[in-house]
């Protein structure tokens, strides 16, 4: 059977490597290596300069995975910054909600991790809580937290039971875009995941699965693309 093609959104930061420190799309290990495990091929989409170039990249995708980073700027979903939110990530904010917008119109498989969930909530007219406490074990360092699946979700058919995810988190969805259904809690009552009511496969998590050692959403996406 022929693997599926999984593209991955990538970062774009300075970083050094041998004797070159320059700007580059790069991507932790960890991302295309969830992917092989899940049965899939991982390709890596760096920010596009041209955002109406989204749906050409779509067309020769199975599915799509927009990766964790960088805090959303918030005058995306009409808010004032928050003195703890992050430094913007603007290319990356501007190729990402075009891609999104191009899968759910294509109906390509959509999986959001983190800041991908939370663009995913942004994209559809959602708003975030720029700052929570507890879902770090300080300065990157992961910690990990129970999540409880909302029964009759997409989520719960992968995941039935409630079950610990490694996290690293200060930034969660706020007011859950029209559009949406949350199917994961945190015991705090975080939203952990979301998932597109209707029009095709779209689920968004607050957590990180490629730190961790099961398949599970991944799995799942690499089905749906196989379909």
């Amino acid at each position: 059977m022929t693997k599926p093609l999984i593209g991955v959104t990538t970062y774009l930061n300075p970083a050094a490597w041998g004797l070159w420190n320059m700007p580059a799309a790069l991507l932790p290990a960890q991302y295309p290596a969830l992917v092989q495990r899940a049965g899939g091929l991982a390709a890596m989409i760096p920010p596009d300069p041209d955002p109406d170039s989204a749906p050409a990249v779509l067309a020769r995708l199975d599915a799509l995975i927009v990766a964790g980073g960088a805090d959303v700027e918030p005058r995306r979903y009409g808010a004032e910054r928050d003195p703890r939110t992050g430094p913007a990530a603007p290319e990356r904010d501007a190729w990402e909600l075009a891609l999104i917008h191009a899968a759910l119109a294509a109906r390509v498989p959509l999986l959001g991790i983190c800041r991908g969930m939370q663009l995913l909530n942004v994209a559809l007219g959602g708003t975030l809580r720029q700052h929570l406490d507890g879902h770090t074990g300080g300065e990157g360092v992961f910690t990990s937290h129970t999540v409880k699946p909302v029964p009759g979700t997409r989520y719960a058919s992968i995941v039935p039971y409630a079950t610990e995810v490694p996290s690293y988190h200060h930034q969660a969805v706020d007011r859950v875009a029209e559009g949406l259904t949350v199917s994961a809690y945190a015991e705090d009552g975080t939203v952990e995941a979301v998932e597109v009511a209707s029009g095709g496969w779209g689920v968004g998590v607050q957590w990180h699965p490629e730190m961790g050692r099961e398949v599970g959403v991944v799995g799942a996406l690499v089905e749906a693309a196989r379909a």
